[in-house]
């Protein structure tokens, strides 16, 4: 189909940026890979398209016990970035390397995607296992959403209108933790029919996230205190054409305990 008509403004600077999404119906695009997509569809009408995709902030720093990414940074870029060879990151790299196609992996950005909000989107788990904030920036100022605030329900986050994501933000795991990300996804779409993240650190603690399964539409973390095949039980799993929801909740515990491993023997490595 063709996108319904459209302003286009090329942003040469993030102010200019934030100025033009205080325009009514304005949205931003990063790599487009989300974006005009819906357009096409007409699912999304935007009065006017601001590209921020020249701006300065994509890459990756590891400062004061932080790991930063700049919204516009790739997944292909993510997959390869040195930043996350340690174990304690590794989810990161790990799932950013397994979404969409080499196009997507390309063009795509971490902050485009998490915006996006797609309820069967990778990246939401890890950043909600690692424990991530999303700083965002509008016309009015900055502000610092957790990750576990961030994700409200099938195509909806906490960013306002006028908001543009512009970083994430990683606490660093302490040494001897271990990350992983692990899914089943369908074969023809290539999203998640159930997808894992699992942190777990030196003292045996351990954070554990789920995507592409909840009726809520959307990521979420399993309760720390609870064993994880119990808390699967408990958690609301939805079922559709795809995959029934006692289909789903299986596969949930079977990605779960996959990263929950790759994670123990990753935080053992870091602890060597």
């Amino acid at each position: 189909m063709i996108p319904a008509p459209t302003r286009y403004l090329r942003a040469g600077s993030l102010d200019e940026a934030l100025a033009a999404l205080a325009e009514p119906d304005a949205t931003a695009l990063a790599g487009g890979q989300s974006l005009v997509s819906v357009m096409k569809l007409r699912l999304a009408r935007p009065s006017l398209v601001v590209d921020i995709g020249r701006l300065d902030l994509a890459g990756l720093e590891v400062r004061d016990g932080e790991l930063r990414i700049g919204a516009l940074t790739t997944w292909a870029d993510l997959a390869a970035a040195p930043e996350l060879r340690r174990p304690a990151l590794a989810a990161l790299a790990e799932c950013a390397g397994t979404i969409g196609d080499l196009q997507v992996r390309n063009r795509g950005t971490i902050g485009g995607g998490l915006a996006h909000a797609d309820p069967a989107s990778d990246m939401p788990a890890v950043v909600l296992a690692l424990g991530a904030t999303l700083v965002v920036r509008s016309a009015a100022g900055q502000r610092a959403i957790a990750a576990s605030e961030f994700f409200l329900g099938p195509f909806r986050s906490a960013l306002g209108e006028q908001d543009l994501l512009t970083e994430v933000v990683v606490p660093l795991p302490p040494t001897g933790s271990g990350s992983a990300y692990a899914a089943v996804d369908h074969p023809a779409s290539g999203f998640a029919l159930a997808g894992a993240a699992a942190l777990v650190r030196r003292d045996g603690s351990r954070s554990v996230a789920l995507t592409g399964v909840g009726a809520g539409g959307h990521a979420f973390l399993l309760p720390a205190d609870d064993e994880p095949e119990r808390a699967i039980a408990a958690a609301e799993i939805y079922g559709d054409r795809f995959a029934p929801a006692p289909y789903r909740e299986h596969v949930a515990g079977v990605v779960v305990r996959r990263a929950l491993e790759t994670a123990r023997a990753r935080a053992q490595e870091d602890a060597a």
